[in-house]
């Protein structure tokens, strides 16, 4: 992957010289084809990748007597798991948005069932997601990481912004931050009232979607449940060594990997004065996790074209961003910075959002609190 912008550089604000349909006219055609064929097998490949992991964890206590080995061969089962089953929760992400098959069944019973395994409510998030990629990029309508304003900026944001405040915020972030998200929406759009993925009347939500909802939340009580007599059975120190710690590892990727999507310097947020679609869509960055784009699906390294074609498979979206870029030119942003780098960075420079002069509708972010 090449980027081409200067990572300080803004990326243009006013309104694009190309349409939606100019974007898509120089996409090859068969990009937006699904074949549920295909999506089937990456999602086999998938499926066997994390059985053949769990099965060689019976043999981690046999090969390796007690001690700093046994544990290093626990950490490797830990991160690849946790990333093997990353590239799992993206396949149910794109069931979420119609890109696995032409059948909606299909779509919503694969992904209800690896979003389940993954303590994720497959429809709660695929409504809330939803209304992300309609409003990406809006100050007041997006649904998240949502930036705050400087007058919105909490009394502890100040010592937030020094090396130990900044360690803080990214490990509750890579550790708190998704299940407090799907509870108490936090970094999410501000409603007036408490919002949580788990509550059928949520105003996250609409009456048409009440039972959705309410299956997803009965689908994460059977998975609940069936860990719980896992535990019971076998141990709940072995079920949090086998489940418990690459699930918290899925977590942290994709709140590390949405984050990384969607905030960055050269990025402009808009309030509804200012706000289109299609500049929203552009508020996204493409970025090279090296080789996890491959293990991740290319959700790191194409997101930019996903924002504008939801419903694309993955297999296509590299070919895709390749062929869209030329028409984007400077309004597509891409950075190549190594991951860790890029979250202390972007933690340390985009801290609250405003604009320029007072009065306009674009705003940037920020971290000086006494300008």
């Amino acid at each position: 992957m090449e980027c081409d912008a200067k990572l300080l550089d803004r990326v243009p604000t006013g309104k694009p010289p190309f349409s939606l349909g100019d974007i898509k006219k120089a996409v090859p055609k068969h990009c937006f084809q699904r074949s549920l064929l295909r999506s089937s097998a990456y999602l086999l490949v998938d499926l066997l990748g994390v059985a053949i992991l769990f099965y060689l964890t019976r043999f981690v206590e046999i090969v390796a007597p007690p001690g700093i080995f046994q544990w290093m061969l626990w950490g490797a089962y830990w991160i690849a798991q946790g990333c093997v089953a990353t590239g799992l929760w993206v396949i149910a992400h794109e069931c979420g948005h119609r890109a696995f098959s032409d059948y909606a069944g299909v779509d919503n019973a694969v992904g209800f069932v690896i979003h389940s395994c993954l303590l994720v409510p497959f429809f709660s998030w695929k409504y809330s997601h939803a209304r992300h990629h309609a409003n990406n990029g809006s100050i007041h309508r997006d649904e998240v990481f949502v930036p705050k304003e400087k007058d919105g900026l909490s009394a502890l944001t100040p010592f937030l912004q020094h090396t130990p405040g900044r360690i803080f915020s990214i490990l509750f972030m890579l550790t708190l931050g998704w299940p407090s998200y799907l509870l108490l929406n936090v970094s999410g759009r501000k409603y007036p009232r408490l919002a949580s993925h788990f509550d059928p009347n949520s105003p996250i939500f609409n009456r048409r979607e009440k039972l959705q909802i309410v299956a997803s939340d009965l689908g994460l009580l059977a998975v609940s449940a069936g860990l719980i007599y896992l535990g019971w059975s076998a141990g709940f120190v072995w079920l949090l060594k086998v489940y418990g710690v690459p699930l918290m590892i899925v977590n942290a990727w994709l709140v590390t990997i949405t984050y990384l999507q969607h905030t960055h310097v050269a990025l402009p947020h808009y309030a509804d004065s200012e706000w289109d679609w299609i500049r929203g869509a552009l508020v996204t960055v493409d970025r090279d996790y090296g080789i996890l784009n491959t293990i991740f699906h290319h959700i790191t390294d194409t997101h930019v074209v996903h924002h504008f074609f939801s419903s694309m498979p993955h297999y296509h979206a590299q070919e895709a961003t390749a062929a869209v870029r030329s028409v984007l030119g400077r309004y597509y942003l891409c950075d190549k910075t190594p991951v860790l780098v890029a979250i202390w960075r972007e933690y340390k420079d985009c801290v609250f959002v405003e604009p320029d002069a007072a009065g306009e509708g674009i705003m940037w972010y920020k971290n000086s609190l006494t300008s």
